[in-house]
């Protein structure tokens, strides 16, 4: 059964090949470059990985493209939205929380690439569909 312990769990093993990544490459490449070694990563450890997954908008019994794309959805439950930007700006918070919202997924991160620690530039969000999983 899904916890909320478990979402943080993968969200935490997430940041660990994140981190793995940004350790090998460094900053400075474009994000296309540390999107495709995180899926390598993330698949060498075991995860399911798809990414720039179309995300419809469901509208009153209808589904409306619009050109949204996912980053990366690992184990169909926590998105990622990468980045390598020197700043991260409320518009990416933003964008995440809309793909969190639209696919009714628990957590996001979002992850930039431009920086010496991954860590110190995390932003985790979750939805209140997070809150309705047991915590353990």
């Amino acid at each position: 059964m899904l916890t909320q312990k478990i979402i943080n769990e993968i969200s935490f093993q997430i940041v660990s090949c994140s981190i793995e990544v940004n350790k090998e490459l460094g900053p400075g490449l474009i994000e296309s470059i540390y999107e495709k070694c995180l899926i390598y990563e993330l698949q060498k450890n075991g995860f399911e990985v798809k990414s720039q997954l179309i995300l419809p908008i469901k509208y009153k019994n209808q589904i409306i493209e619009s050109g949204l794309r996912i980053d990366l959805l690992i184990n169909d439950i926590v998105i990622v939205e990468l980045k390598a930007v020197d700043i991260i700006i409320p518009m990416y918070k933003a964008q995440l929380l809309t793909y969190l919202k639209l696919s009714g997924k628990p957590k996001g991160l979002l992850i930039n690439f431009n920086c010496t620690n991954i860590t110190q530039n995390l932003v985790p969000l979750v939805t209140d569909v997070f809150s309705s999983f047991p915590k353990e």
